[in-house]
């Protein structure tokens, strides 16, 4: 289950995979998975296609279908293509009972998709994801490593608005790995 790309990391990418490599013992490197999850999809334009997962085994020298295992299994990761803004709706307990449902309807209807899709012109993905851990500041989502607190629809709407104007992706980078 590879494509056709060639992956492999950029030389300061594949220090930062190496210094996160030898924090754990021989036999153990299984343990960097979720970190290098992170690394290749920061490098690999967003998301994690089988042949990234593929080359993320091949470092760790485990089987594929454990790196597919835990990149299914954790909402953080993308396994299509994503816009430049992944927006990612809490859809638990608390924020559902405060209206994340209403937000997710409203950001639909704004952005032409469905939660899941990306539109047209690449810039929105949205997403529905289980807890965020901000209940008490229920409903919320978030877009790269910025959490947005007590929606109400106004506030959904400046801040899709503010991303427009911003256009830049929102993404957890190579940079924000280091400190893993």
């Amino acid at each position: 289950m590879s494509d056709q790309k060639v992956y492999r990391f950029s030389d300061e990418t594949m220090a930062t995979a190496e210094r996160i490599m030898r924090r754990y013992p021989e036999g153990k490197q299984k343990s960097a998975l979720i970190p290098l999850l992170h690394l290749a999809q920061a490098e690999f334009e967003g998301w994690l296609s089988p042949g990234a997962m593929d080359y993320v085994a091949s470092l760790l020298n485990i089987k594929p279908i454990e790196v597919y295992e835990v990149a299914s299994f954790y909402s953080m990761f993308n396994l299509k293509e994503v816009g430049k803004c992944v927006i990612e709706v809490c859809r638990t307990s608390s924020c559902w009972l405060m209206g994340a449902e209403d937000v997710v309807r409203h950001i639909e209807k704004k952005l032409h998709i469905k939660a899941g899709e990306t539109t047209k012109d690449g810039m929105f993905t949205l997403k529905t994801v289980e807890c965020l851990g901000s209940c008490g500041t229920a409903p919320m989502l978030q877009c790269g490593g910025d959490f947005y607190e007590n929606l109400t629809l106004e506030k959904v709407d400046a801040l899709l608005d503010k991303m427009k104007e911003q256009d830049r992706r929102r993404v957890y980078t190579k940079d924000d790995m280091v400190e893993l």
